[in-house]
C-alpha cells in the first residue's frame, strides 16, 4: 500500500526522475540506485520509451540517499548548482529568441520605410 503522501509525490510535477536523470543531477551511478533499491530505501516504478527501458525514482528518496552518501551540505550544493544549469540554459534560450525578434523587427522597419 502506498502513503498517500507518496502518492502525492508520484503525481507532483518533479516529484519523481528516471535513474538517469538521477545519475546526472544527483551524481549517483547506477551501481548505487539499484543498492537502494535492494536495500529497500527507493522505491521504484519501471518504465519504457522508444524501446528504452528505465527506473521511475521518487525524488525525495533520491535525495535521502543522496544525503546519506555525501551529507547535507552536499545535498544542498548540488540543488544550486542545479538550479544555476536552468537559469543559464533559459537565459541562453532568451537570448537568442531576443536576438530573432530584433532581427524581425529591422526587418518590418525597413519594408515600412520603403
Amino acid at each position: 500500500m502506498i502513503r498517500d503522501d507518496k502518492k502525492d509525490e508520484c503525481t507532483a510535477r518533479g516529484g519523481t526522475l528516471s535513474d538517469k536523470t538521477a545519475c546526472d543531477e544527483y551524481g549517483l551511478t547506477r551501481t548505487d540506485i539499484i543498492k537502494g533499491i535492494n536495500e529497500g530505501k527507493l522505491h521504484f516504478r519501471e518504465g519504457n520509451i522508444y524501446g528504452n527501458s528505465y527506473l521511475r525514482l521518487h525524488r525525495s528518496e533520491v535525495e535521502s540517499l543522496y544525503k546519506k552518501k555525501f551529507g547535507k551540505a552536499a545535498l544542498e550544493k548540488e540543488k544550486v548548482a542545479t538550479e544555476l544549469k536552468e537559469i543559464n540554459k533559459e537565459l541562453r534560450k532568451l537570448t537568442t529568441r531576443i536576438k530573432e525578434l530584433e532581427n524581425r523587427k529591422k526587418e518590418l522597419e525597413l519594408k515600412i520605410q520603403a
